[in-house]
């Protein structure tokens, strides 16, 4: 018979968990628990995989944002960008059913993660510009501000369609979310300036 945990690390992952909501085995490592204690709780049915390497516990309600933390545990050098940059933002309309992340042209594409993710390659100063660190989910995830997001929806529209772009700036500009010295500046990092000008000087 396999023995039972100790009380006292028990208590510590479901304490880890309670503030983080999604965890992973290297997670109670840094914490200074023996991660044998995540999977011993996982097998007696405390816990459930929710993807690979990612566990929550059982009766756990994940909020909106739970995907997007679980991505973030997954891929922590991606940054949440395009469609899910503007859920995030909360504009326009977009509701993607996948995770958009952004990762440097010579990162490694992540494997297989159980979740749905949308993988875009950004380099230069269209990658490492416009980065912001939130906390959702007690998870530290990397997303683009509101302008910058913007230029890579102007950037990236073939992809994602200039329609989508074209309600993403009208939006943030007339809820004065992003200014016009924010927007160039993007513009600028993402070489859109030639696209995107006659769209920008059509607000003022």
């Amino acid at each position: 018979m396999q023995p039972q945990p100790r009380s006292d690390n028990v208590q510590g992952v479901l304490q880890l968990a309670q503030r983080a909501g999604v965890i992973r085995p290297r997670d109670l490592a840094h914490a200074g628990i023996d991660p044998a204690y995540l999977r011993r709780l996982y097998r007696a049915g405390q816990f459930e995989r929710v993807g690979r390497g990612l566990y929550v516990p059982v009766g756990w309600q994940p909020t909106e944002h739970a995907q997007i933390a679980q991505a973030a545990k997954r891929v922590p050098r991606g940054v949440l960008c395009l469609l899910s940059a503007l859920r995030f933002h909360e504009l326009g309309t977009q509701q993607p059913y996948a995770v958009w992340l952004a990762i440097g042209v010579k990162d490694r594409r992540p494997r297989e993660t159980g979740l749905p993710l949308q993988i875009v390659r950004f380099s230069g100063a269209a990658y490492s510009e416009g980065v912001e660190e939130h906390e959702l989910e007690g998870v530290p995830v990397r997303v683009y501000g509101l302008a910058k997001t913007i230029a890579d929806c102007f950037k990236y529209r073939n992809k994602i369609g200039l329609d989508v772009a074209l309600e993403a700036l009208r939006d943030g500009w007339r809820r004065r979310r992003v200014t016009m010295d924010e927007l160039w500046r993007y513009a600028r990092a993402c070489r859109m300036t030639n696209v995107m000008r006659p769209y920008l000087e059509s607000l003022t």
